[in-house]
């Protein structure tokens, strides 16, 4: 008997106007491969494994390394910040596609307890090497005490304003992945 797993939220936010509308549709092939993926039963049978209180996005990122190097990204890709004093930071993976980057990051118990997501998008608006963030979080994050945290829908709701007209960051769109 085949066990059933909650399919993988997923949306996008771009700005209205994207100066490069074919490498647009070149990132959202990117991301509709890594979706599929991430719906594959195998895949979410390991998500749901590894994704337990006390884990760390480190075991997430196990999960879809593999595709992402298949995908073209370059795990933890250094020199991506080198116009800056920040010059440490690194994504989790880095793909370059004509004219564009995209930075994948990987969250998982500290979403918006440290405000990772916010991070994620501010490392995108600052690096001069991507334009796209593809960025998978927890639908629901469980904790100690037995309760769940809604990360997907609460992130989504932080990413949203960034992309409405005269609130535009230096990032043409996120690809949001709630596994």
């Amino acid at each position: 008997m085949r066990e059933e797993y909650m399919p993988i939220q997923f949306t996008v936010f771009k700005k209205d106007v994207i100066a490069q509308e074919g490498v647009f549709c070149k990132v959202q092939a990117v991301a509709n491969r890594l979706h599929d993926f991430l719906n594959l039963d195998g895949t979410q049978k390991q998500l749901e494994e590894r994704h337990v209180v006390g884990a760390s996005s480190a075991g997430i990122q196990e999960i879809i390394l593999n595709e992402a190097r298949e995908l073209g990204f370059q795990s933890e890709k250094k020199g991506l910040f080198t116009n800056y004093e920040v010059t440490a930071l690194r994504p989790d993976y880095y793909f370059r596609t004509d004219g564009a980057g995209i930075l994948l990051e990987v969250e998982r118990g500290k979403t918006i307890a440290n405000n990772m997501d916010l991070l994620d998008l501010w490392k995108c608006h600052i690096c001069s090497n991507a334009t796209y963030l593809f960025l998978l979080v927890p639908q629901f994050r469980p904790s100690r005490n037995g309760r769940m945290t809604a990360q997907f829908s609460h992130v989504a709701k932080r990413l949203a304003p960034f992309f409405e007209a005269g609130n535009h960051v230096n990032v043409d769109a996120v690809f949001l992945f709630g596994y």
